[in-house]
């Protein structure tokens, strides 16, 4: 379990005493507050954040429930509008202490977020009321002042941001010891836009909650915003697990193959760049950053003796060697979200004059990203210093692209990897240890697991 710094836990301590001092008037006797409301809305709130802690739901849903308050802020922003400032401050503290937490201590972390936000919407419906939010909402038939309600809205939702990412920043830095600048660096910019959003939302709940149409009304507003968060989750939580399939076969090639550790991110970052020289679509980036990145997959079918010999090559090793596109193919054939970055797994080191593997296809016969890999492939295996070749300078590898251009390479991809370089630059990296043998000696050099494009016919 982590061990909270005292000076956090002064901290939070100091956060929960504001936070008490703030709801404390709604709760003394004669404060007229109205509890209807302030319990339907803090029911709602908390409502919202109990799907997060149900696994049963969870396992239901495939793991995508939407997490975290952000999602919910609408309430609370809708609360702001409708009630005076300290029963304001009470809707937050059901739903924040209700909150799911996933790293321990979970006490501290939930204490934490019911003060924040009990004094961030505190803060905000000052503002709202200060800016007579009452009287623009109206009442029953009394029509809502449009546009000026959108003023108490607006600023309301950008106190409740202010207040929130201050109350942040200073956690992270009394609980990770950051200087201040680094601990708040950030955190407006990517809070700004949600909780403008949020703010909308919750005027138009408050709006139909003071209409004739009652509070039920209102809760048309946050279904639509409920389902997006849990498309959005659901997205992400697919993402993520996409990228840990990527990353988990890389590791596994780089443990296997010493030689090329950490070619497979460059190769990918350079498939990139061709791509978005040549102009491909945002869609389609992604897809040819995997073709680059699992081009050298099937190596893991490959004999690990085979790949990390020292001395030439047989040419029966040779075979075996070529056939590494035909099983990283068959690894990932079954991987949907890859897409044609399958087809440029298989054909990365085919040639445009045909004298490639697996097939032997030549010029537009070979899938796209097959050709952009093939360039990136090659271009990164001259660049980087290995255990066996010393790195060529950038220059040097462009002028033998450029002469192999129509041959072994598309010309497109190769002019398109040119005028990246241009703008870009590109920093060669080391991808294995050579500290030990800094100029190993020529009879101990393995051969190039790459093909190079000054020597076409030797290696694989």
């Amino acid at each position: 379990m982590k061990v909270i710094p005292r000076a956090a836990r002064v901290y939070i301590g100091c956060a929960l005493l504001g936070a008490g001092a703030c709801a404390l008037p709604a709760l003394r006797p004669g404060a007229a507050t109205p509890w209807s409301t302030v319990a339907l809305l803090a029911a709602l709130y908390a409502l919202c954040e109990l799907p997060a802690r149900c696994r049963l739901l969870g396992r239901a849903l495939g793991g995508s429930v939407p997490m975290g308050t952000g999602s919910f802020f609408p309430v609370l922003l809708a609360a702001a509008l409708l009630l005076p400032p300290s029963a304001a401050a009470l809707t937050a503290l059901p739903g924040s202490l209700l909150a799911r937490v996933d790293e321990p201590p979970a006490a501290p972390r939930r204490a934490w977020r019911a003060a924040a936000t009990a004094l961030a919407v505190w803060a905000a419906a000052h503002t709202a009321g200060a800016l007579g939010s009452a009287e623009a909402l109206g009442h029953g038939p009394d029509v809502p002042d449009f546009p000026y309600a959108l003023l108490p809205a607006g600023a309301a939702a950008l106190t409740f941001c202010l207040v929130l990412t201050a109350l942040d920043g200073g956690i992270r830095a009394a609980a990770d010891g950051l200087p201040p600048r680094a601990a708040w660096r950030g955190l407006l910019g990517r809070a700004l836009a949600p909780h403008t959003v949020h703010g909308l939302a919750g005027l138009m709940m408050a709006v139909l909650w003071r209409s004739t149409h009652g509070p039920v009304s209102a809760l048309f507003v946050l279904l639509p915003m409920y389902i997006s968060c849990w498309v959005f989750a659901q997205y992400h939580r697919e993402r993520a697990a996409h990228q840990a399939t990527i990353r988990a076969l890389v590791q596994a090639v780089d443990i296997k193959d010493r030689y090329t550790r950490g070619h497979s991110e460059r190769v990918g970052h350079a498939s990139v760049l061709i791509a978005r020289e040549l102009g491909m679509p945002e869609d389609r980036l992604d897809v040819v950053r995997f073709a680059g990145i699992l081009h050298d997959v099937g190596k893991l079918g490959v004999p690990t003796r085979v790949l990390r010999k020292d001395g030439p090559l047989t040419p029966e090793e040779r075979r075996i060697i070529e056939l590494h596109p035909e099983y990283g193919h068959e690894m990932v054939r079954g991987i949907g979200f890859l897409g044609d970055a399958r087809a440029a797994i298989l054909h990365h080191h085919e040639r445009m004059d045909g004298s490639g593997y697996p097939y032997g296809l030549h010029g537009d016969e070979i899938p796209e990203f097959a050709r952009v890999v093939a360039v990136a492939d090659a271009f990164d295996a001259m660049t980087s210093t290995r255990s066996y070749s010393r790195a060529r300078p950038v220059p040097t590898a462009v002028a033998e692209l450029e002469r192999c251009a129509g041959t072994h390479f598309d010309p497109r991809m190769v002019a398109a990897l040119v005028s990246a370089l241009d703008r870009h630059g590109w920093q060669p990296a080391v991808t294995a240890d050579t500290a030990e043998d800094p100029a190993p000696s020529a009879e101990h050099v393995p051969p190039p697991r790459e093909p190079l494009p000054a020597q076409p016919k030797e290696h694989a």
